[in-house]
């Protein structure tokens, strides 16, 4: 007998521990050794990470396409795994240092602290797995994998597929050391990439400083230029000044030169359209060590940087010969040195405006980078660093798109990815860290560069070039962490190896990833992907959107609106946050996600629970002699055809990575067709006590068969409850095995016009009579007459055959036939016929129309305000794209209703 209610919290351990002990996500089953392979890599996640709601959605989109592969027969490997995380790692390690009142990091030396990540690792990384398995996952966990292998030594096969790419890149001319501007994280001392800064708006100044002119002499003439800076500390490191080429008030100026003031360097006043003439004063300083856009201009013009800050952003200017030259810096200015840069800032403005060098201080409001780790302000900043010349690999992935070996799902971030690889700058690949793959290369002390996939072979080469041995020494630096990230398809494998699984599962079919890291991971992999191997790493990329709080506002911490998926799955199970994400990761749309949608599902859950209740309490018992394509009541063969017509539904639609249709389809099916009109048409067959016996038993055996259908077309979405179903169903069924290894449903063949015609009039009819009862407030309790206009026979018959069921669900007192409809009633048209619903005296139909008019005239006049911001070019610049959002689907609401009721209206016209 099934429990009273469905527990996801009693069964989803139990079930878990079933898959496990059934190998039942084990790629290379022996059964399936002639199947066709179904590969995806999971985006690995952080290994100090815990799930998150973009985790949730992420892999439930995967886990619906492994679960409806595997069932379709597929040789499916979903492989795991989790990335080292580079500076997230080590700052965990480090703060658990710092709490534990231990050395720290310098105290402790590289080789320890390395020690102690590892044990950090095995004692406490890798948490998120767990959560993944919670949320049903059904990866191959037998074959987890992490970025920096199981050791991090040289003979680790993930390690030396990073260094082996290194090494061969290098010889390519591909890899390179360059100095150049990074973003510069001064807490933790290394260059971060883009993806790891973020612009927050802050509150700051302005300031307009007065450089003076001076002759070809270089002596002032007292005229001046006026320059704008949110950064005044960096002005130490100006080395120009730049206007626009066309800027009227300083072309007669381009050619000469300032004092810098404090520092009195001689700088040129160059022309270059990167000055904005609406922006400031239309002159700006260039400090190309320290601002990205400066490098360039500087480039241009031709000048030197000059770097002014040391790696932990503080002013340096004692031994700072790139400073010093040229230069006839003033004491107060060679007393910054050492001071930290806002200090500086406080110090440079107040000498400016006693010098009566600062003409404006104003209120400036702009978006200042920070890390997304650190929480400080990140400073560009010029550095010694690794590079990979990624130009001539974008263009093989950029072809590999173009060609149509690579597809994205939504078409339109191929736009996206095409911008971004035609427009692509040198990737810089080295951190100032001690957590990570450490760069392969070792230096002598005659500045010699041995780049090689070993110490050994290191020596080698610098004993040869020298003749005798020679001391080395290696790069202290370790790789980014979307290095070795981007050979995440293949090293998983087994590569540089040639092994079985990459031969088999290489390339892999789909890639399931967000939106935000087209750049940072998908696009790394294609371009070393296509480079290493000669072949595109995934056939399709699905790029999922965001998952928002219920309002459309980013969920963050700051701002309290983070809903915690494992929260939700112990409140609500699992399945009813699977579900959700689904239903609602509609295309190119984020996902405004509400407690109360999970809890919605829940109660979908609830409900086919009951109905499989109900069967079960009235016979529904599986046969293994019952065949669907011979049912021959019309009831059991409509059934059939919109269970049929729902498993192609939901199988294109999956095909075509539409997840919300697939969910809807599903829903609709179980909730409307199952369990609202099937269950209720079957009830007085399943509970009569004169059914003749054949019927009763054809009846009870299809509703046994469908509900083992819907446990096929639920489980990628809902694998929980629907294993569970699958095992209490099936008790005493030999070889019935695991859902999760069961074949997708085929139900080619079942649809019957003649039985849809039928019993679909029935369920129309019903529906359009509830429609009209609400529209028009006909009272819940109240029993009408249905009038039944120019029926010809087979609709009299029809109509007489379920009268019985039309007058239990539609609430009327009589079922009549006519000629014309009677005055005063409201008309239906239902596939053609016409029903008519007497409302006189029951209703006061001129009062609804009146009130309908009304109500018809504030939607209209609702959508109009709407219809006015959304039209004001002005609120859709400023309007962040949630509120624009929350406009757009207000309007859409409104819409609906006055369709509803301008349909309302139409049908108190007739009458």
């Amino acid at each position: 007998m099934m429990d009273k209610t469905f527990d996801p919290a009693a069964v989803e351990a139990r079930i878990a521990s079933a898959w496990e002990a059934g190998d039942a996500f084990k790629a290379g089953r022996p059964e399936r050794a002639d199947a066709r392979p179904f590969t995806m890599v999971i985006p690995p996640p952080n290994v100090t990470g815990s799930l998150h709601m973009g985790h949730a959605l992420n892999n439930t989109l995967q886990d619906i396409l492994c679960r409806f592969e595997r069932m379709r027969g597929r040789d499916v490997l979903w492989q795991p795994g989790t990335d080292h995380a580079g500076i997230a790692t080590q700052m965990v390690v480090e703060r658990r240092l710092a709490e534990a009142k231990e050395p720290g990091r310098r105290e402790l030396g590289r080789e320890a602290f390395v020690e102690k990540v590892w044990a950090w690792k095995a004692e406490s990384g890798g948490a998120i797995v767990n959560q993944l398995k919670r949320l049903g996952a059904s990866c191959d966990w037998t074959r987890e994998r992490f970025t920096m292998g199981l050791s991090g030594q040289p003979d680790d096969q993930m390690v030396r597929a990073v260094t082996k790419t290194f090494v061969d890149l290098h010889a390519q001319g591909l890899i390179y050391r360059d100095k150049r501007l990074v973003n510069w994280d001064p807490k933790f001392q290394t260059a971060i990439s883009d993806l790891e800064v973020l612009q927050v708006e802050v509150k700051g100044h302005l300031w307009h400083f007065d450089y003076p002119i001076v002759d070809e002499a270089g002596n002032e003439t007292g005229a001046v230029i006026t320059v704008a800076t949110t950064r005044p500390e960096t002005m130490l490191g100006d080395t120009a000044v730049a206007v626009h080429p066309d800027d009227e008030r300083y072309t007669h100026l381009v050619g000469k030169h300032v004092r810098l003031p404090l520092v009195g360097r001689l700088i040129p006043i160059v022309a270059d359209t990167y000055s904005d003439p609406e922006k400031g004063t239309g002159a700006v300083k260039i400090t190309p060590a320290h601002d990205f856009n400066d490098f360039e201009v500087g480039k241009r013009a031709g000048c030197t940087p000059i770097n002014i800050l040391d790696p932990e952003a503080r002013i340096t200017l004692d031994g700072n010969a790139a400073f010093l030259k040229d230069s006839n810096p003033e004491p107060e200015a060679l007393a910054l040195h050492g001071l930290d840069r806002f200090e500086a800032r406080k110090r440079v403005v107040a000498l400016m405006e006693a010098r009566e060098r600062l003409r404006l201080t104003e209120p400036n409001t702009h978006a200042v980078p920070h890390g997304d780790r650190s929480n400080v302000v990140i400073e560009p900043y010029l550095t010694d660093q690794w590079y990979v010349n990624v130009k001539p690999l974008a263009e093989r992935a950029l072809q590999a798109v173009r060609d149509g070996q690579t597809r994205f799902v939504p078409e339109n971030y191929e736009r996206t990815f095409f911008q971004w690889l035609e427009n692509i700058e040198p990737w810089c690949i080295s951190r100032q860290l001690w957590w990570g793959h450490q760069i392969p290369v070792w230096y002598d002390d005659e500045g010699g560069i041995f780049v090689a996939s070993g110490e050994v072979e290191a020596q080698a080469q610098a004993d040869a070039k020298h003749g005798r041995a020679v001391a080395l020494r290696r790069d202290e630096d370790v790789l980014d962490t979307w290095f070795s990230s981007a050979l995440w398809p293949f090293s998983t494998l087994g590569w540089p190896d040639a092994t079985p699984e990459l031969d088999r599962y290489y390339p892999t079919d789909t890639l399931v990833t967000g939106k935000d890291i087209i750049f940072f991971w998908v696009a790394r992999m294609m371009m070393l992907g296509l480079h290493v191997t000669d072949r595109v790493p995934f056939a399709t990329v699905y790029l999922h959107t965001l998952v928002r709080d219920a309002s459309g506002a980013k969920m963050s911490k700051s701002k309290g609106n983070v809903v915690d998926p494992l929260g939700l799955i112990d409140q609500y199970g699992a399945d009813a946050l699977r579900f959700t994400l689904a239903a609602m990761a509609a295309q190119g749309r984020d996902i405004k996600l509400a407690v109360n949608r999970v809890e919605g599902y829940r109660n979908f859950a609830t409900k086919l629970w009951n109905a499989s209740r109900f069967a079960e309490m009235n016979g529904c018992v599986l046969r293994a002699d019952y065949r669907p394509e011979d049912a021959t009541e019309t009831l059991n063969r409509w059934a059939l055809g919109e269970a049929a017509r729902a498993v192609a539904e939901v199988t294109a639609a999956l095909d075509a990575y539409r997840f919300n249709d697939a969910a809807a389809a599903a829903y609709r099916f179980v909730w409307n067709i199952f369990c609202d009109w099937y269950l209720e048409l079957a009830k007085p067959v399943l509970q009569g006590e004169s059914v003749e016996a054949g019927l009763k038993a054809e009846t009870q055996a299809t509703v046994a068969f469908l509900i083992d259908q819907i446990a096929k077309l639920l489980h990628p979405f809902m694998p929980f409850l629907t294993e569970e179903l699958w095992a209490i169903k099936g008790e005493g069924i030999a070889e019935r095995g695991l859902l999760a290894l069961a074949p997708w449903p085929d139900l080619s063949g079942l649809a019957d016009a003649r039985a849809e015609a039928e019993i679909g009039w029935v369920v129309d009819l019903v529906s359009e009579i509830r429609s009209a009862r609400s529209e028009t407030n006909v009272p819940a309790g109240a029993q009408i007459p249905l009038v039944i206009v120019g029926a010809d026979e087979a609709l009299r018959a029809r109509a007489t055959q379920w009268q019985d069921t039309l007058l239990r669900l539609a609430r009327l007192s009589d079922i009549s036939f006519a000629e014309t409809a009677p005055k005063n009633a409201v008309q239906l048209l239902v596939r053609g016929s016409v029903a008519a619903l007497p409302l006189e005296g029951i209703v006061d139909l001129k009062a609804e129309v009146a009130r309908l008019n009304k109500e018809a005239v504030k939607a209209a006049s609702e959508i109009g305000k709407i219809e006015a911001k959304l039209g004001n070019a002005d609120f859709l610049a400023r309007a962040p794209d949630e509120v624009v959002d929350e406009q757009r689907e207000r309007r859409d609401a409104e819409a609906a209703r006055l369709e509803k009721i301008r349909e309302a209206l139409a049908r108190l016209s007739d009458a």
